[in-house]
């Protein structure tokens, strides 16, 4: 690239922005990349703009509309991941650190995609059960509900994931009806920019429900109302501040955290040099530091061995971390790039010097450092480093100071309440390793580790072979952590949904909370059907319509007979002494037969639309059914969930069943919840 790119804002779906501002330099050459834009924005036309159109485009679809706009997002961008990768190279990173970038970013939204198709319904309303009885006859009932919070979503992020840090806020925001005001870093703005302007050129995003901040915030945070969220990704001060920004406070404006912490690596005392584990363990570390050149907020600070192999460990760190090639990603063999603008690297170096006083530097890969490459002596390298604090428990500043680069501090205990001590007084992290091969350690140090980690892997010879590694947040386990990490949540598959929607309960009848919910609850109205609902085709079938089966006499045949066919013999089924001495006074037939003879009640075997019978939920067996009852089957249509339409299979939707089988006496004998895949009329 020989011109620098000058950088646009996204305001109202206008890309705005002429005037060049700053520069924004290579990491690997020091060369200008991209200015920044001298025009102020006028963020009340921003907000305005979320508001009016944005929220309106949002709702005017459901959840299962959003996913799929998700899906074809994610395709879309991933046939032109190569123009991200080509502009991420100015960052310094390699191949492999822009791959969590890019692909990691892209597989997020098809993360979401895949959530919001199979757990969230086709509405705006998602039921959040099970529902509670408030009354005796069950007239009166409760449960909750979370809907959009016709607000917007401010996210701002850190330079070291341009892309996934945005890509991870905005897919399951804009999943919960959120409209997006998206503010990245302005080191590596302008990889956001060309991801956002990709996804502009989409045609899928509805107009108003993402927009783009480059540069300040201006008086946008005095705009924001109750119904928004902020979220933010950076350090631990700059979170403090906006967290208690005035109007922040004043409307209790939700604020969702995710800070630099010093992250930790445990290796337990029962590993030995010649354990897997410990090879291991040494590679997580190494590969931490040296991954995008340790500019991760999970990358692990601080290193915890046992003191009898302080040596080991550190000689084995040393001489992985020689071998890693630092310089110019595009040269083959090169396996860490630098920095990711100037100012950092000046920051890693002030920090690393703070760390050095009164410990011992084990590596220090800066002297005489020459990264390879032309032009990289302009660049902002920085080579691995590695310090060894012999006394942690007497030196606060490596729990307390992070340099946000390839370094570590490597650091001694002497029993493992020791070293689960120093894990604490990093004063809440996002992730620790606790390499260990015996499970009691493990099973003793979660305790301690969760209450100040928001996750923890627990690596041994056998998770190793599918790992995805210490530092990789997964779209479906929450990302963030206490304290220092920023006491906040991100990720977490549906649980990130809901920090974007609002919870509210709802009392009331079960007819009215049926209509409400969206969802038949257990007594409330039905529609009887006039044909059975498995000859309906999927948009056929309402909420609420319903079959009462014939009934059926349970016989000591019936049940002889389940024994001898599913080899359940016991006594409560066949011998009669026992079961007259148990707290039941009968024989009773077995819970699965009763299942099974309500099947028989109320399936319509011939075919029809029902395709599959794939899933069987909340089943409780609650009054015995004894030889000599009588026992009947009620079908009802509980919850109907649309399927985004698939080429190689017919057009269909899940339905899912309310069943409930009662006695002669209308006792309420089992209950459960079968799902079903149902096709549509349009079905091929």
């Amino acid at each position: 690239m020989t011109t620098p790119l000058q950088l646009q804002s996204l305001v109202a779906d206008r890309w705005i922005g002429a005037a060049p501002k700053q520069a924004l330099r290579s990491a690997i050459n020091g060369r200008v990349v991209a200015h920044t834009h001298d025009e102020a924005l006028d963020f009340a036309e921003m907000v305005a703009h979320a508001r009016g159109p944005g929220l309106k485009n949002l709702l005017a679809t459901h959840f299962q509309d959003r996913a799929r706009v998700l899906k074809a997002l994610a395709v879309f961008l991933m046939e032109r991941k190569e123009q991200l990768y080509a502009i991420s190279a100015h960052t310094g990173a390699t191949r492999s650190d822009s791959w969590i970038d890019v692909e990691g970013g892209i597989g997020t939204l098809f993360a979401y995609a895949s959530i919001g198709g199979k757990d969230l319904p086709s509405s705006n309303v998602l039921h959040e059960g099970p529902p509670m009885r408030l009354g005796a006859e069950n007239h009166f009932i409760g449960s909750h509900v979370l809907v959009p919070r016709r607000g917007i979503a401010l996210h701002i992020n850190a330079f070291n994931f341009p892309i996934w840090g945005m890509l991870e806020k905005f897919a399951p925001s804009f999943l919960a009806g959120m409209p997006c005001l998206v503010k990245p870093a302005s080191a590596t703005s302008y990889v956001a920019v060309e991801a956002v302007r990709l996804m502009m050129d989409s045609g899928l995003l509805p107009a108003g429900c993402l927009q783009l901040i480059v540069g300040g915030t201006g008086d946008l945070f005095e705009r924001l109302e109750e119904p928004d969220v902020v979220t933010f990704t950076g350090s631990a001060d700059t979170a403090m501040s906006l967290r208690s920004h005035p109007n922040v406070l004043r409307r209790s404006i939700p604020f969702n955290a995710e800070a630099d912490s010093l992250n930790c690596a445990i290796l337990a005392p029962d590993v030995t040099a010649d354990d897997p584990e410990f090879e291991l363990f040494v590679k997580e570390v190494a590969r931490e530091m040296t991954a995008k050149a340790g500019q991760k907020c999970t990358a692990i600070r601080r290193v915890i061995v046992p003191r009898k192999l302080i040596g080991a460990v550190g000689a084995a760190l040393k001489a992985r971390l020689a071998k890693v090639t630092v310089g110019d990603p595009a040269l083959e063999g090169i396996r860490m790039g630098a920095l990711a603008s100037h100012a950092q690297q000046a920051d890693v170096a002030e920090k690393v010097a703070l760390l050095a006083e009164g410990n011992m530097m084990l590596l220090d890969g800066n002297k005489g450092f020459a990264p390879k490459g032309e032009g990289t002596d302009q660049g902002a390298f920085f080579a691995p480093t590695l310090l060894m604090c012999p006394k942690p428990l007497a030196n606060e500043r490596v729990h307390s100071v992070e340099a946000f680069g390839p370094v570590s501090t490597l650091m001694p205990y002497d029993d493992f309440d020791e070293g689960l001590h120093l894990a604490t007084l990093g004063r809440g992290s996002l992730v620790g390793t606790l390499a260990t091969k015996t499970p009691a350690l493990a099973a003793h140090a979660v305790p301690t580790f969760a209450a100040w980690h928001g996750r923890l892997l627990v690596l041994d010879r056998e998770a190793a072979m599918e790992s995805t590694g210490h530092g990789s947040p997964l779209p479906k386990l929450k990302h963030g952590g206490p304290g220092r990490a920023g006491g906040g949540e991100e990720l977490g598959g549906l649980r990130s949904v809901k920090h974007f929607l609002q919870r509210c309960a709802v009392q009331g009848s079960p007819t009215m909370l049926s209509a409400v919910t969206g969802e038949y609850q257990r007594g409330g109205a039905v529609t009887e059907s006039d044909i059975h609902p498995f000859r309906r085709h999927f948009e056929d079938v309402e909420v609420g319509m319903s079959l009462l089966t014939h009934r059926r006499t349970v016989s000591e045949a019936d049940i002889v007979n389940f024994g001898g066919l599913s080899g359940d013999y016991f006594y409560m089924h066949f011998d009669d002494v026992a079961a007259k001495q148990s707290a039941f006074g009968q024989r009773i037939a077995h819970g699965y037969f009763v299942l099974s003879a309500a099947a028989g009640l109320f399936v319509s075997p011939a075919p029809g639309p029902v395709l599959a019978n794939y899933g069987l939920e909340n089943l409780r067996f609650v009054t015995p059914v004894a030889i000599g009852d009588t026992i009947q089957a009620r079908l009802t249509a509980k919850r109907k969930i649309d399927r985004p339409p698939r080429d190689d299979q017919p057009a269909q939707g899940v339905i899912g069943w309310d069943v409930a089988v009662t006695n002669q006496r209308g006792e309420l004998c089992a209950s459960y919840e079968i799902l079903t895949l149902v096709a549509k009329r349009n079905a091929g």
